[in-house]
């Protein structure tokens, strides 16, 4: 499915984060016990476009894109860090009559799961955290830098080889799929894309990792990790499963493990949810 495809199948509705009415685009499809998806940065819903199909056959699967990125609101003047993004969910799980369900997560989506999961531990069931932040594994370098100022005024191309490059090199296979890269970066060569762009990454902030009960969460918990990875090194999935008595799944891949072995990242989700 190309990134066109998956945008047409999306729908969307109004939240309100912090007295800001703003549009979340989202992915809903299948039926049975809700999955949520969750995407980081600088990715969007699309990140899913192979997991997703192949889990709706026995799940409801829910994609949203956070607010700030992909087809939801990306005007300048909201917050668009992970406690904003927790309550954007909030909102739209409520408007979609949602109230008990999986999390799946990747990157800052682990940041805005493991918040849902401490605040409202009856409503997760089944927690899966990939390459996800958690503690204070975050913000890196690379996303750091695209909060300067300096972003802003980037020229678009030369912003979109900087982004393309992170998913073009990034990917565990010799060459990374077109489509993929497209899809990831065309939502930021706007100048309205590139400000949210720069907004979003200058909202990564490690105190709202850091400031949760982690014990207070009670999800079971599957840390699906890309063992390869850098960015977000497998030591913090091992870390979150020795605290919350979870299990670890090393995957051959780097940080973008849903691109890298969908198939088996989708197997391994059905039977964890499934069991």
């Amino acid at each position: 499915m190309n990134h066109e495809a998956w945008s047409t199948d999306q729908q969307e509705t109004t939240v309100t984060v912090d007295g800001h009415d703003l549009t979340v685009a989202y992915r809903d499809e299948g039926e049975g016990h809700p999955v949520v998806l969750l995407h980081g940065i600088p990715t969007w819903s699309f990140l899913w476009r192979d997991v997703a199909p192949a889990l709706e056959d026995d799940f409801r699967v829910i994609a949203p894109d956070l607010v700030g990125y992909g087809n939801s609101a990306m005007q300048d003047g909201f917050d668009r860090s992970v406690r904003a993004q927790e309550q954007m969910l909030a909102d739209l799980l409520g408007q979609l009559g949602v109230d008990s369900f999986s999390l799946v997560a990747h990157d800052i989506g682990g940041g805005v799961a493991v918040r849902y999961a401490a605040h409202e531990p009856d409503a997760v069931e089944n927690l899966v955290m990939s390459n996800a932040v958690c503690y204070d594994s975050w913000p890196v370098e690379f996303i750091t830098n695209l909060g300067l100022p300096r972003t802003t005024e980037m020229p678009l191309d030369t912003l979109e080889e900087q982004v393309g490059g992170a998913f073009s090199e990034g990917v565990y296979a010799d060459e990374a799929d077109p489509e993929f890269v497209e899809g990831m970066t065309q939502q930021w060569t706007t100048e309205e894309g590139r400000t949210s762009l720069s907004r979003n990454a200058v909202s990564t902030n490690t105190n709202h990792t850091t400031e949760i009960d982690y014990d207070a969460i009670t999800a079971d918990l599957l840390c699906l990790w890309g063992a390869d990875d850098t960015f977000q090194p497998l030591e913090y999935g091992e870390r979150l499963a020795e605290d919350l008595d979870g299990e670890v799944v090393e995957l051959d891949a780097y940080h973008w493990v849903v691109e890298d072995r969908p198939n088996r990242y989708a197997t391994e989700v059905k039977e964890f949810v499934g069991q």
